[in-house]
């Protein structure tokens, strides 16, 4: 019997309902280091992105900030955001549900936020002992989404090949990387209205639907095997 599909979560936004959160520390941190940014721009249009890709952009259209002061900022940003998601965070709906019907897959978390800050959300939201230790954050990796040499690394890691992983991201950064890398994508787009699914991912609007996917996926692979 073939072994199941190798499952690879995002996390904010995927997971756990971090992004508000997130925008919002942004935007206080950035705007008082001089450079304006609103939660919506982070939720409009830097979703999933890594925070220093953020700040050089925001450089580019408002000037340069010392880089002592933003190394600053960053830590008092993300100090605050730990505490906030301690507090404050929630998981995404129908994702405790969905990882209760896709138990016995393996599954992991790929993320470009830091490791602590995946283990702080995950405990937050009672889900880590779904993943265990099998988080691979861009951090570590020194790789971002949506380069997918992050993907590929947690598929290596985790002893699957990327044709045998499937990754559930909600940001297109992450649906264009795994895509790059050769997986399966199963895009969790909360916002169809504004935003598109690109081509080659499958579209889901909630994570209550992703069981179904998954045991279609994993139905075509089986008849595959035996054509």
């Amino acid at each position: 019997m073939a072994r199941h599909l190798c499952l690879l979560f995002d996390c904010d936004g995927t997971l756990v309902d971090s992004e508000p959160l997130l925008a919002d520390e942004m935007s206080s941190s950035l705007t008082d280091a001089g450079l304006p940014f609103q939660a919506s721009d982070y939720m409009g249009e830097f979703r999933g992105a890594r925070f220093r890709h953020i700040v050089a952009e925001l450089e580019r259209r408002h000037g340069s900030v010392d880089p002592e002061r933003l190394d600053t900022l960053e830590c008092r940003m993300r100090a605050n955001l730990n505490r906030r998601l301690a507090s404050e965070l929630i998981a995404i709906h129908g994702a405790t549900e969905a990882l209760a019907a896709l138990a016995g897959h393996p599954m992991g978390v790929v993320s470009n936020g830091p490791e602590n800050k995946i283990r702080t959300s995950l405990e937050a939201t009672g889900l880590a002992a779904v993943f265990g230790n099998r988080l691979f954050s861009a951090y570590t990796a020194n790789c971002w989404k949506p380069d997918p040499c992050l993907f590929r690394h947690a598929a290596s890691l985790m002893g699957f090949a990327p044709e045998d992983c499937v990754v559930i991201d909600d940001a297109l950064v992450g649906v264009r990387g795994a895509l790059a890398a050769g997986m399966t994508v199963i895009h969790l787009n909360r916002f169809p209205d504004v935003e598109e699914t690109p081509a080659g991912a499958i579209m889901i609007s909630n994570m209550f639907q992703l069981p179904t996917v998954i045991g279609h996926l994993e139905g075509a692979r089986a008849l595959a095997a035996h054509a």
